[in-house]
C-alpha cells in the first residue's frame, strides 16, 4: 500500500463540476491499493498518517506535531495510478488491485482511518470516479510512504538477473 501525503492549508475534490468534499488546514492523501496488500499494510498507513510529524508546534518548532496533534482534517483519494509500471511509454496497472477488490480494501481503510481518529474529519472523493484534486500545499511539504515489503518480494527484488 501506498500514500501521497500532502501537508495543505485546503484542498478540494470535485466529480462532475460539484465539490463533493473539500477540508482546510491538514493532510491530503493519495492512497494506492496494491494486489496483495494486506490488513497489516492497511494498518501501517493508517499508523503513518496518523503520527508522521509534518507541522510545527505552537512555539513554532519545525516538524513537531501530527495531524492527530494539531486536530487536522484528512482528505483522501483513492489513486490506482500510484501503482503503475511503464511499457515503453504506455502505462500498465497490473500491480495495482483490481476495482471490486480495491473498493472494499479502500472504504474498510477509511474506517480504519476514523477509528485511530475522528471520523468527522475525514473525508474522501468518490470511489472509481473521475474526479478533480485542488490541492493548496503548504510548505509545499509532500512525503510518500509505501508499507514494507514482504520477505518475498524483497528477495525478487535482490535477484538482479
Amino acid at each position: 500500500m501506498k500514500a501521497v501525503i500532502q501537508r495543505v492549508t485546503q484542498a478540494s475534490v470535485s466529480v462532475d463540476g460539484e465539490i463533493i468534499s473539500n477540508i482546510g488546514n491538514g493532510l491530503c492523501v493519495l492512497i494506492g491499493i496494491k494486489r496483495d496488500d494486506t490488513i497489516e499494510d492497511m494498518k501501517y498507513i493508517v499508523r503513518k498518517i496518523l503520527n508522521i510529524k509534518m507541522f510545527d508546534d505552537d512555539n513554532n518548532k519545525k516538524w513537531n506535531r501530527s495531524v492527530m496533534d494539531k486536530k487536522y482534517e484528512i482528505l483522501c483519494i483513492s489513486q490506482f495510478t500510484l501503482y503503475h509500471t511503464l511499457k515503453g511509454n504506455r502505462l500498465d496497472f497490473h500491480k495495482a488491485m483490481p476495482a471490486q477488490g480495491a473498493e472494499l480494501f479502500y472504504n474498510t481503510f477509511l474506517t480504519e482511518l476514523g477509528k485511530n481518529y475522528k471520523p468527522e474529519l475525514i473525508k474522501d472523493g468518490k470511489f472509481g470516479a473521475m474526479m478533480e484534486v485542488d490541492i493548496r500545499n503548504s510548505g509545499p511539504v509532500t512525503l510518500e510512504i509505501e508499507s514494507p515489503l514482504k520477505p518475498s518480494e524483497s528477495n525478487q527484488s535482490n535477484n538482479v538477473q
